[in-house]
């Protein structure tokens, strides 16, 4: 019990660290790859889940030892790294918030019915409106907004799933011959599952800046064993609700003959419209629910990483940290970031796929390098012999940092080739 109590006193960056994870990665890639290969991608998502661990949780080790962000640490190991780190972050940066609230607005339109209203102009909205929240709420209002939305994404969630399983497994169509998982197609998927499951491993950082705003805001740091507890129940989360789209993926489209849209908004619009016909009409709501809630609090959590790590690099780039600590160079990044995410949307819309494309691979192709970079951080002098990662997690980074390091080389043979 009073471990419990602990927990929810520390609640906050692994609450975000859930809410930023839980978006396309799950509803899009974990529903598509159940529906697609059916049970036995449980296996890929759970060795994703464990052997990119060490690399988001090191981002809290590092921040409560030293009271630094890990981006601090990347530029005191020197300024190579964090030109590296600027550099992974302008590329996936540009075209990730515009996309991600483009989906959100798509399942809003669907849910209010208001067809007749540009996805534009509701995406637009949504921007305007999590600006206000950021800017005026910061830390503390986010923190409070997803106490509030992460239940209800759960609770839907669950309910969908449970409605799900109770239904039944949906009769496979005539002659079904089940996809190959070994071939070119295949493994492609299996390494953009992987590559994003729970999430890009440069939302290590976003995480380090989330537990230093908290202790900033709580005048105060909780010891370095409750700090990761509260983030492993966030982490553990997100891997469940990654099952939780897998089975409902599995449950109703496997075997069904059903072609799913390569359209993030076309494909979410789909599943929720197959799942009501396989449930009933009346679980709309649960699963529309869900979806949006999904999506949502990705795009609000991540509007935030995104300006906090860019005025970060900023301020150590220019020699001038602590003066870019300033509510003012947040809240400017905050309102630039929403309009080069709007003209993205306006002006490249009909190309985002590509530039999408363009950002996941340089993502997943640094991610090893990313992953090293945080192991020389909490293996610095910084950090104390007794605070500093257990061999056990030291191994299963190095092993997680090989296996990225394989994928990612056959990934760029795959496009080269």
């Amino acid at each position: 019990m009073n471990t419990i109590k602990t927990i929810l006193k520390n609640l906050g960056p692994g609450l975000l660290f859930a809410s930023m994870a839980i978006g396309t990665s799950h509803l899009v890639l974990s529903t598509k790859a159940g529906a697609q290969y059916g049970w036995i991608m449980v296996i890929p998502i759970i060795l994703a889940n464990l052997l990119k661990y060490p690399f988001f949780e090191f981002g809290i080790r590092y921040t409560n030892v030293t009271g630094k962000s890990i981006i601090e640490g990347y530029s005191n190991r020197g300024k190579g790294y964090l030109w590296l780190y600027a550099f992974i972050t302008l590329a996936t940066s540009i075209a990730s918030p515009a996309a991600l609230c483009s989906i959100a607005a798509g399942l809003l339109i669907n849910i209010l019915g208001i067809h007749d209203v540009a996805i534009t102009t509701v995406a637009l909205g949504l921007f305007v409106f999590n600006s206000i929240i950021l800017i005026i709420g910061k830390y503390k209002l986010l923190e409070t907004t997803l106490k509030f939305l992460i239940p209800i994404l759960f609770g839907a969630l669950l309910v969908t799933t449970v409605l799900v399983i109770n239904k039944g497994q949906i009769s496979p169509i005539a002659n079904f011959n089940a996809p190959e998982i070994f071939n070119e197609t295949g493994i492609l998927f299996l390494i953009v599952l992987i590559g994003w499951m729970p999430t890009a491993v440069e939302g290590s950082s976003w995480l380090s800046l989330w537990s230093a705003e908290k202790y900033k805001v709580d005048h105060k740091k909780p010891p370095l064993k409750e700090a990761l507890q509260e983030f492993n129940l966030g982490y553990i989360l997100t891997a469940v609700l990654a099952i939780f789209f897998l089975t409902i993926g599995c449950m109703t489209l496997y075997a069904s003959g059903t072609e799913l849209s390569g359209n993030a908004t076309i494909f979410a619009d789909q599943v929720i419209n197959l799942f009501s016909t396989h449930i009933g009409n009346w679980a709309y709501v649960f699963i529309a629910i869900s979806a949006f809630a999904t999506m949502y609090s990705t795009c609000l959590t991540q509007h935030d990483a995104i300006a906090r790590v860019s005025v970060d690099i900023i301020g150590l780039l220019v020699d001038e940290h602590e003066k870019f600590k300033g509510r003012k160079y947040y809240a400017s990044s905050i309102i630039i970031i929403a309009v080069m995410s709007i003209v993205v949307l306006y002006a490249f819309g009909a190309n985002m796929g590509l530039i999408l494309a363009v950002a996941t691979a340089t993502s997943f192709v640094l991610a090893p390098i990313v992953g090293y970079m945080n192991l020389k951080n909490v293996l610095s002098n910084e950090v104390p012999v007794n605070q500093k990662p257990k061999r056990g997690l030291q191994f299963l980074t190095y092993l997680g940092i090989l296996f990225l390091s394989l994928l990612s080389i056959y990934y760029g043979w795959i496009l080269i080739f």
